[in-house]
């Protein structure tokens, strides 16, 4: 299994991360702080050498405590530090409604990075995120800041997420911009315009909910019940029986495509965006060891150059509903 350069840097990871928020948000109740820990020691154990997480990444206990995702990732790694990167992220935070509250202001910046550096038990971050582009803050302060920080060695490089064109060549043109993450599968593909600047720059694209939430597994469908409040899944568009019999051609796609490779439907999707464009790097999520492992070797499922361009002529004949706020098609 090749390692995938992130952008111009230092930093070389396998070819599927670990996502980490579900291990204490959107996924239902928190992962019991010593479970989590060990699942993400596992997944060290399989192969995983790439750990997202961000200080946003929180979850409620049933005893009214706080998951920190961050000192999950942190207190799993230690020991292995030096054979892993660690992506946070800062800039958003939660109001009481669970709307999204930007602030990328530099003081905010300053404050976050030292935060997280306290959570996650390390003393650099290996690739810090803008979380999401705050209207109020230009993207050369943003990088001004990055820049600092990478000088003070607190941060080695920085990207940021759900980047635009305009916004990724203003920032990377004061600090060149690492990788970009943004939202990304089969039913997602309205972030593909930007591909060709990600090449331009030599920047990666690390690809969140690249299995479209989990329904591009096969393992979910609008009867499934998801964990109440803190599990956001059951509210999304696919997931309505509307939505997912939008999804029923492709996930019959898969299913062939699974059978023919000898494969999962999972690992399919994930083996279609690593094997579209070499800088791609996908961070789907589990709690759940078989699927750690499954997701883990899609990165050794090859598919030529014609079956990708297959299934993406396949994919332009169809339109999903999927959470993410766009119709793609």
């Amino acid at each position: 299994m090749e390692k995938r350069r992130l952008g111009n840097s230092e930093l070389y990871v396998n070819p599927v991360g670990l996502g980490c928020m579900g291990f204490s948000h959107a996924s239902g109740d928190p992962m019991e702080k010593g479970a989590a820990v060990k699942t993400i020691r596992e997944a060290y154990e399989i192969g995983y050498d790439f750990f997202d997480t961000a200080e946003v990444y929180t979850g409620i206990y049933p005893d009214g405590t706080i998951s920190h995702n961050e000192e999950l990732v942190g207190e799993a790694l230690k020991g292995v530090r030096d054979q892993v990167v660690i992506a946070t992220k800062m800039g958003v935070h939660h109001n009481e409604d669970l709307t999204l509250r930007m602030d990328s202001r530099p003081e905010i910046i300053r404050k976050s990075v030292e935060e997280s550096l306290k959570r996650l038990g390390t003393d650099y971050i290996d690739l810090y995120y803008q979380h999401r582009i705050d209207p109020k803050v230009e993207p050369e302060t943003v990088a001004e800041t990055m820049t600092e920080l990478i000088r003070e060695g607190k941060i080695r490089y920085w990207g940021i997420s759900e980047a635009t064109e305009e916004y990724l060549r203003r920032a990377s043109a004061v600090c060149p911009v690492t990788a970009i993450q943004n939202r990304y599968s089969m039913m997602a593909r309205w972030h593909e315009t930007i591909f060709p600047v990600c090449e331009e720059l030599n920047v990666s694209y690390v690809a969140f909910s690249p299995l479209a939430n989990g329904i591009l597994s096969g393992k979910y469908t609008p009867d499934t019940k998801f964990e109440g409040r803190q599990d956001y899944r059951g509210g999304m568009p696919q997931y309505t029986k509307e939505g997912y019999a939008k999804a029923k051609g492709l996930l019959e796609l898969l299913s062939r495509l699974a059978e023919e490779k000898h494969a999962t439907m999972g690992q399919i999707s994930l083996a279609w965006m690593l094997c579209k464009k070499p800088y791609i790097v996908p961070i789907p999520g589990s709690r759940k060891i078989e699927r750690l492992k499954e997701n883990f070797g899609a990165g050794s499922i090859a598919l030529s150059a014609a079956e990708v361009a297959d299934i993406d002529a396949k994919l332009d004949t169809m339109s999903f509903d999927v959470f993410g706020g766009h119709t793609a098609k």
